[in-house]
């Protein structure tokens, strides 16, 4: 990471685009932001066509299978324009375009549901999560809260520091803590000598990046199941939301401050532009 001003907290190490809900996505070399966050995150899901519900790997009994799939764009996204098609890859090189042949077959085949791929969203939303510290299993509906206009499940922007990937590192060394695991947009490289769990400081506040991004940051991350689950070269480990519960429970705004395992924080977009690794994030 570049050097940085004195008063900045780190600055841009990876930024992620997720084309399509709860599959792998593409690391970017730079981002526009708008309103809707990083241009072409989440415009695709898959839709559970018995259920009419969104899929995703936040109940991994029906959807975990997702995190095994990796989507592209095949063209860059355009602002005020459609989604362009994505393309979709299995493990073992396999992929399909989204707007060629019968895609929706082959990912009903994969997952063992009949699903539909698609940049529409319900009139009604309605997504599945699993409370992974429920000894009951018990599962929550969290569509009400889904950003409109894509398929995030709340904020337009999810941002991570290493300084929390390293405390947890730190309290548990035998877990693997890979940026990855947590899907985040921005990955945040922070500054020498701060603390772990920065991030939980900067909710309600202010947070620029670079020139031209302003974000307000509304509430910590909370965590499910899905930074526990098997993706490529990740492997399964229930470890991780048991590293996080034991170290940085936090209320959460958006769940009527519900004490719950977090790892990063929310933004909502208060100016736009376009970011880039490198660029440096201050708290205002």
């Amino acid at each position: 990471m570049p050097p940085s001003p004195a008063d900045s907290v780190g600055a841009i190490g990876t930024i992620f685009r997720y084309p399509v809900k709860s599959m792998r996505g593409e690391v970017l070399d730079e981002a526009a932001i708008d309103d809707d966050g990083v241009l072409g995150d989440r415009a695709y899901a898959l839709i559970d066509r018995e259920t009419g519900r969104v899929a995703s790997a936040k109940l991994p009994k029906k959807w975990g299978g997702l995190l095994e799939l990796s989507a592209r764009f095949m063209t860059a996204p355009r602002r005020n324009s459609p989604a362009p098609a994505v393309k979709i890859e299995w493990p073992d090189g396999t992929h399909v375009a989204s707007d060629v042949g019968d895609p929706d077959g082959k990912l009903s085949e994969t997952l063992g549901r009949r699903v539909t791929l698609t940049t529409t969203r319900p009139d009604s939303v309605s997504v599945e999560r699993l409370d992974p510290l429920d000894p009951a299993g018990g599962i929550r509906d969290i569509g009400h809260i889904m950003l409109r206009g894509k398929f995030a499940d709340y904020a337009p922007i999810h941002l991570l520091t290493t300084a929390t990937l390293a405390q947890l590192s730190a309290l548990c060394p035998e877990v693997r803590f890979h940026p990855r695991r947590f899907r985040p947009n921005l990955v945040i490289e922070t500054a020498a000598g701060r603390p772990g769990f920065v991030e939980n400081k900067w909710v309600g506040k202010i947070v620029t990046i670079g020139d031209e991004v302003r974000l307000r940051i509304t509430d910590p991350t909370p965590r499910c199941a899905v930074p526990t689950l098997a993706q490529k070269d990740i492997p399964k480990d229930p470890q991780v939301l048991r590293a996080i519960a034991e170290h940085n429970r936090l209320p959460v705004p958006l769940l009527d401050n519900e004490v719950l395992p977090c790892a990063g924080v929310y933004g909502f977009v208060v100016r736009g532009g376009t970011v880039r690794p490198g660029d440096v994030l201050r708290v205002e």
